[in-house]
């Protein structure tokens, strides 16, 4: 089997992996870095790997920035039963 195929295919199994789910701005950052270092000049690993730690990284400036949700509306008390 083809090396860069393989690789695809491990890329693609572990982002489908429940506990990867939460790495946001890893699998964004990634492909925009795999496709920038394959363009500069067949790096794209190593793109991909660096991506992602600057997606990991501006992901959680901006959670942190972020503005806390406003607390949700408590459901309505049930009818009690006589």
């Amino acid at each position: 089997m083809n090396t860069k195929t393989l690789v695809c295919v491990v890329a693609t199994a572990a982002a489908l992996l429940p506990g990867v789910s939460n790495a946001k701005g890893c699998l964004k950052g990634a492909a925009i870095g795999g496709i920038g270092g394959h363009v500069a000049g067949h790096h794209g690993l190593i793109g991909a790997a660096a991506g992602c730690a600057v997606g990991r990284h501006m992901a959680n400036k901006q959670a942190k920035t972020a503005p806390a949700a406003p607390p949700a509306m408590p459901a309505p008390a049930a009818p009690a039963k006589t």
